[in-house]
């Protein structure tokens, strides 16, 4: 990498770059879309439709890249005790087998950022992608520059993802979290330091292959962003998508079905992050549950929302941060190929949302931007065990209710369980430190206020 952003020593054309990268993606392309082995058909949906077992791609049509329709999320990682007692350290040899078998089975695209697994991410997804041919997989990562947005840092942030991820060049890189903080931060962020101007010409000079930006935030935000696209050429978007929020939204958030209409009408491809909702469409209460098994008896409950997900023509990827290996097994299965929605089945998913939204659950997507609470609370870890009891009815309103005893003693013992005790919602104090920082508008302070609240009900048995 040049060692200033002046440097222009080392430098090819990005025409030329993406010429040398995307050529045996584009011949791979022409091959799907031409079924010369009669084995492979271009979908309605613009993907390719394989035959069964087989990875469902989408081509990018700025660089050719083939790209698996199931990206893997690299924000979950699985984490082990750290040896001197202090906190969690990510298991690195369970990140290796992950994504040993993500590869194996198709998927080609890896979503990280400096600051997910409290800032370890970059580093064990680059240990474990540099035993793999770099041909072989496509690099997303992120300019998180959320507390100091100095040129000076942003450029070191950048330049420290390449050392991290042991590469030369980036294939996605995002403006990370566009519209957390409104428009005043994201022209601190991004414009009148002169970022956007740097990255272009990264870009330019092939240390990037594709620039786009990730999406949290108010539509005056999307729209002002998405207007620079003349100017800056946007490459794709990230966006929150799922079919809870495709018309449901919630806080400062906006409607799914809008971001993705303003993308199409762009012509940008779309990258889409939250299919799920934090979990919380894998997690619903035992009445959805039974409907959506219904329909699909051998097919997970989490299957139908990355079904919606990746069923827009325009998504060249879904996101999933798949901790465990029985989830990227299952989502593998999901898109090995993908059986897109027909409308009768969105229709469908758009009953279930309603039905969703009745039941009382905070919208946290266990993202741990809020971390660390200065105070040592364990916020996703509360929220979680709060919306787990919601779904599966041990929230009791009132002593009077049928079965108050036996949901009264599974909220407290399982919340004593899964939140020690010093990092429980009794020791918020209200600083209001993490809520600038949520993607989902959340009053935390609040939210955490009431779910104590409750708890003191439930041990002093005043319902």
């Amino acid at each position: 990498m040049a060692n200033n952003d002046n440097d222009k020593s080392g430098m090819m054309s990005r025409r030329t770059f993406l010429k040398m990268a995307g050529a045996g993606a584009a011949a791979s392309a022409a091959v799907v879309y031409g079924c010369s082995d009669g084995k492979r058909a271009e979908t309605k949906t613009g993907g390719t439709r394989k035959q069964p077992g087989e990875m469902t791609y989408r081509v990018n049509p700025n660089t050719g890249d083939k790209v698996s329709i199931l990206g893997y999320g690299c924000m979950r990682w699985p984490t082990l005790p750290s040896p001197d007692g202090n906190g969690d350290i990510i298991d690195q040899e369970a990140v290796n087998g992950l994504i040993d078998y993500a590869l194996a089975h198709g998927v080609n695209y890896f979503d990280t950022a400096p600051v997910y697994v409290q800032g370890q991410s970059e580093r064990a997804t680059g240990i474990a992608l540099k035993r793999h041919p770099r041909n072989s997989y496509f690099i997303a990562t992120k300019m998180s520059n959320f507390s100091n947005w100095t040129r000076e840092n942003s450029i070191e942030m950048y330049r420290r993802s390449f050392r991290e991820l042991q590469t030369d060049y980036i294939d996605y890189y995002l403006l990370h979290s566009v519209g957390n903080g409104g428009m005043e931060t994201f022209k601190a962020r991004y414009e009148e330091n002169g970022m956007i101007e740097f990255l272009m010409k990264e870009r330019e000079a092939g240390r990037i292959r594709n620039l786009g930006w990730s999406f949290h935030g108010t539509v005056d935000v999307f729209d002002y962003v998405l207007s620079l696209h003349e100017r800056v050429h946007w490459d794709f978007v990230q966006i929150q998508l799922n079919y809870v929020d495709w018309l449901h939204a919630s806080g400062r958030n906006v409607n799914a079905d809008y971001l993705y209409g303003e993308l199409v009408k762009r012509d940008i491809p779309v990258a889409i992050m939250e299919p799920l909702l934090g979990g919380r469409l894998s997690k619903l209460n035992t009445h959805l549950v039974a409907r959506l098994k219904e329909r699909r008896p051998e097919e997970s409950v989490a299957s139908w929302a990355f079904r919606f997900a990746g069923s827009p023509e325009k998504v060249l990827t879904v996101l999933s941060g798949m901790t465990y290996k029985e989830h990227l097994v299952d989502n593998i299965k999901t898109y090995s190929p993908l059986e897109p929605l027909t409308d009768e089945e969105k229709a469908f998913l758009e009953d279930t949302a309603q039905m969703m939204l009745r039941f009382p659950t905070v919208p946290c997507t266990d993202c741990k931007y809020c971390m660390p609470c200065p105070y040592g609370i364990d916020i996703p870890a509360i929220f979680t065990h709060y919306n787990k009891c919601v779904n599966e009815g041990n929230v009791p309103k009132s002593s009077q209710d049928e079965g108050y005893r036996a949901a009264r003693r599974a909220f407290l013992v399982g919340y004593d369980r899964s939140v020690p005790k010093l990092r429980q919602a009794s020791h918020c104090i209200g600083c209001n430190t993490c809520t600038s920082h949520c993607p989902q508008s959340i009053d935390i302070p609040a939210e955490l206020h009431r779910i104590d609240g409750y708890v003191e009900q439930l041990k002093q048995e005043t319902l």
